[in-house]
């Protein structure tokens, strides 16, 4: 563990009772920042995700773990600690927990925990300067409260999906679950601003924060357009709906992407190009003309890059200040220089690997004076209850042995 007055959120101590990927990517994050972020999982159950594979983590003999590559991408940093909160003694060690932490983060439906007596309005008068983030589907309220929400779900009620695909297509969704991340990255805003805020007032807040809403907030310049205009965009494939021109093109060996953002970086391409009276042809010379006669432009450019190879094209717009790039797979993305760099692959031990390590995606967070640690992979499940417990609640293993043996919690043999 890494010395709390090194790191931005040391000393600060966060209950996880959220699972899949929009909680543990918050709780991951703070973990990352220095919090100490106590998962507690279903005993002999765990997250869900646990078992979202293959891939799964490989033992010494090739065999496959318990420890699913899903699990591992939103849980390092963090103890397990197995407590059965849907029965009362369950329950009773939560609020126990809850008085000593400053963050509990949970994701179950509208109304769950309420009937588990560890809703805001109870653990707040056991500790009123916690905390308390609610990660759902659709929010605390409106009409659709009551339901679950999944991040493909989201994805297509909140309408992303209808932006995403080829034109002549069917709406896709994004190829991660970024419904889910979008909201734990909101999540962790939500929970420094109220951090931020009990150090004036010295109260704790609720949180109310959903899937649904995250989705829309991030439709940001398609969805203020439709505001706008009234019109319901259409899909567009990787081509932008206001800047041309701006997507994919054909090379004489692939596909690379070009991103011309202002008139001035178009002049120089269709000069690259070798065709600079395109430049001052009153169709394209400005962007809006651009969008307006994308029908005609874009095919007239994508006849000239066909001329040369995407290595070529990539060279010679960055030497003229064009933004172009390859379309990298997963190889040549964790392969790369710029992640080695800037250390976005880490590898960190584990107990079940093969290898002795899992290797993991870094924190893109880059902070001068409290940067982010990696001090553990992913828990095991159970991995911390005993400890944890002795630590906190001060149980004896006489304690810890009965409670396990009620089915209660559950402790990592």
């Amino acid at each position: 563990m890494s010395d709390p007055n090194s790191t931005a959120l040391g000393g600060i101590r966060v209950l996880d009772l959220s699972r899949i990927l929009a909680g543990p990517t918050a709780t991951q994050t703070l973990a990352d920042l220095g919090a100490e972020v106590i998962k507690i999982e279903r005993p002999g159950v765990g997250d869900d995700t646990r078992k979202w594979g293959p891939p799964f983590v490989l033992d010494a003999d090739g065999a496959e773990t318990t420890e699913s590559a899903y699990y591992l991408c939103a849980n390092r940093n963090k103890k397990s600690v197995a407590i059965n909160f849907a029965v009362p003694e369950g329950q009773d060690l939560i609020r126990q927990m809850v008085r000593d932490a400053d963050v509990l983060v949970e994701n179950l439906k509208t109304g769950d925990m309420a009937r588990y007596g560890l809703d805001y309005a109870t653990l707040s008068q056991l500790n009123p300067r916690l905390i308390y983030c609610s990660i759902t589907g659709f929010g605390q309220t409106g009409p659709n409260a009551h339901r679950a929400g999944y991040d493909f779900m989201i994805q297509g009620e909140a309408g992303i999906m209808s932006l995403t695909g080829s034109p002549d297509g069917p709406p896709t969704k994004v190829g991660v679950g970024i419904a889910d991340v979008m909201c734990g990255m909101y999540a962790v805003t939500g929970i420094l601003a109220a951090l931020q805020a009990r150090h004036k007032t010295g109260r704790g807040q609720h949180i109310d924060i959903c899937l649904y809403d995250t989705q829309v907030s991030w439709l940001i310049n398609q969805g203020v357009g439709y505001l706008t205009d009234g019109q319901v965009p259409p899909r567009r494939g990787n081509d932008h709906p206001t800047i041309v021109p701006y997507g994919t093109f054909p090379s004489a060996d692939g596909d690379f992407i070009l991103a011309v953002g202002n008139d001035g970086q178009y002049r120089r391409l269709v000069d690259l190009l070798g065709a600079s009276e395109l430049a001052d042809d009153p169709r394209f010379a400005l962007n809006a003309d651009r969008v307006r006669n994308r029908d005609v432009l874009v095919p007239i450019l994508i006849d000239l890059t066909r001329a040369q190879p995407s290595a070529f094209w990539i060279k010679e717009c960055e030497t003229r200040g064009i933004p172009a790039g390859p379309i990298n797979d997963l190889e040549q993305v964790f392969e790369g220089e710029q992640v080695a760099a800037r250390g976005m692959k880490i590898s960190l031990p584990h107990p079940l690997s093969g290898k002795d390590s899992v290797d993991l995606i870094g924190n893109p967070l880059k902070l001068s004076d409290t940067p982010v640690t990696y001090h553990s992979a992913p828990p095991v499940l159970a991995q911390d209850t005993a400890e944890t417990l002795k630590s906190i609640l001060n149980l004896n293993d006489t304690d810890l042995g009965q409670l396990a043996k009620d089915g209660i919690i559950g402790l990592n043999e």
